[in-house]
């Protein structure tokens, strides 16, 4: 039995309420670009909201119940969720579709810009303690953010970066590529293989984010 301190029921609060809203921008961004592109089916399931109740609703393995037993037990947040769309939509307009997958990343970036922000400004300004839980809100928006949106660009299925190569094709092979991809059930292999790549490259990352972002002069 993980020991439940103060200090850890309170990193872990953290942690989930800035994984659930990250994850919320996430989807909501995913279905806001889909809407605009001409698909409303998460649109329709009332998904273009940063309410994250729909999502939770959606997904509720992967947005409660995972997240908080893996914090419990592994002192770590795993969890997911998802948009649904139009497979018709998508195979008519890849481009649009590719759009619809890099929004997620994007937003996830966005979050982490603006953790970055409030981070640098509330040093500067002196308003920010060490170790206060403002900075530890603010410091786990920035490095779940960078996380989120670093892997979920990997092109292995069923990431988001997977659908999003597709800007870098032309329509009929874009098409053919989605038969492809729509018509295999590698997605747990893509997870695996996602997850072991993952390992390997995100700490440099996360390092030259860290040292361009928060600790360079500019």
């Amino acid at each position: 039995m993980p020991n439940l301190s103060p200090e850890f029921l309170a990193l872990g609060f953290i942690a989930y309420v800035v994984f659930l809203f990250s994850t919320t921008c996430h989807e909501a961004a995913h279905a806001l670009v889909a809407k605009i592109g001409g698909d409303e089916t998460a649109s329709t399931g009332g998904q273009v909201t940063l309410n994250p109740v729909p999502h939770i609703q959606r997904n509720p393995w992967g947005m409660v119940i995972i997240p908080i037993l893996m914090l419990v037990v592994n002192r770590s947040i795993i969890g997911w969720a998802s948009a649904p769309y139009d497979p018709h939509w998508e195979r008519r307009h890849p481009h649009r579709a590719a759009w619809m997958a890099l929004a997620g990343p994007a937003a996830n970036y966005t979050l982490m810009l603006i953790a970055v922000i409030l981070l640098r400004m509330g040093w500067h300004q002196g308003w920010l303690h060490h170790d206060s839980f403002a900075e530890n809100l603010i410091g786990t928006m920035f490095s779940l953010n960078l996380l989120l949106g670093t892997f979920n660009l990997l092109p292995v299925t069923p990431l988001d970066g997977s659908t999003a190569i597709m800007l870098f094709m032309g329509e009929s092979h874009a098409q053919r590529y989605l038969d492809w991809l729509r018509g295999n059930s590698y997605g747990i292999l893509g997870l695996v293989l996602a997850v072991f790549v993952f390992r390997y490259i995100y700490d440099p990352i996360e390092t030259l984010a860290r040292d361009f972002l928060l600790w360079s002069h500019f």
